[in-house]
């Protein structure tokens, strides 16, 4: 499919970020867009300069009445998506000593449960057309595991296992299923984390901050491109960013040390 003219095209987490950055990319091909953030705000600022929006919903993707909801809304409406991206999610910096369980679930509430609800709440919908296409986000950090992202590791990592799962399931169909894994992209997702609430947790989110921001090699602009590039190609595997690459590269090679070398690099950094 060379472009999603005329194609609905749901994405969550739109407002900002890769989101918002695909938003864009799909209306320039003539998309329309159905657009999914809990910040009701910001999705009428998108909707006011986007051409073809067709329909917004601020609900929290955890939400698994919602999300149902939404999508019958979405049949009735437009006919049925043909473009799905489960792009919704949070973070958290904490130690699994440390870390509370509210924490942990909210992390995979929203990463986790809220990409399973949209993928089975729109397959359906997916299966009904000529051609289409279901996009879950995960990470870089679903191909690696580091310390303190425990928590975001396990969503990350769950949403791989669930994707390729459904890829297998649905071989050789009309729907091609797509795991993507971002490295550092120069979205907000570190600075609105949840970090440890002990002493020095304002410090250390402050140099997690910075060091994320030295790190992220990707813009949004340039993710979406690469993400809507491997769907074109019906890449199950889509890699975001030079840095995703290497860490791939880095695991396969030395899938019990890659930990070291990643500590290295992170001093150097």
């Amino acid at each position: 499919m060379e472009s999603w003219r005329g194609k609905v095209c749901v994405i969550t987490g739109a407002a900002s970020g890769i989101g918002l950055a695909l938003a864009e990319a799909l209306d320039h091909q003539g998309g329309r867009l159905v657009l999914v953030d809990r910040n009701h705000a910001a999705l009428l600022t998108v909707a006011a300069r986007l051409r073809g929006v067709e329909r917004i919903e601020a609900f929290d993707v955890a939400d698994r009445q919602a999300m149902f909801a939404f999508a019958d809304a979405v049949m009735r409406e437009t006919g049925g998506a043909a473009l799905v991206i489960n792009n919704a999610g949070v973070g958290l910096a904490e130690t699994v000593e440390h870390m509370t369980h509210e924490d942990f679930a909210w992390v995979m509430d929203i990463n986790f449960w809220g990409m399973v609800h949209g993928s089975q709440a729109f397959l359906p919908q997916l299966l009904r057309q000529e051609r289409a296409a279901l996009v879950n986000i995960s990470s870089a950090f679903g191909l690696i595991a580091v310390p303190t992202q425990s928590a975001y590791n396990a969503s990350k990592f769950a949403i791989r296992g669930f994707t390729e799962a459904l890829a297998a399931e649905l071989a050789g169909g009309a729907v091609s299923v797509h795991s993507v894994h971002p490295g550092g992209v120069r979205t907000n997702i570190a600075r609105n984390a949840r970090f440890h609430r002990g002493p020095g947790g304002d410090r250390d989110r402050e140099r997690f901050v910075a060091l994320f921001d030295r790190l992220t090699l990707t813009t949004p602009e340039r993710a979406a491109h690469i993400i809507l590039d491997g769907v074109r190609r019906k890449n199950p595997r889509i890699l975001v960013g030079p840095d995703a690459v290497a860490l791939d590269v880095l695991q396969r090679l030395f899938p019990r040390r890659y930990g070291q070398a990643l500590r290295l690099l992170t001093r150097l950094a």
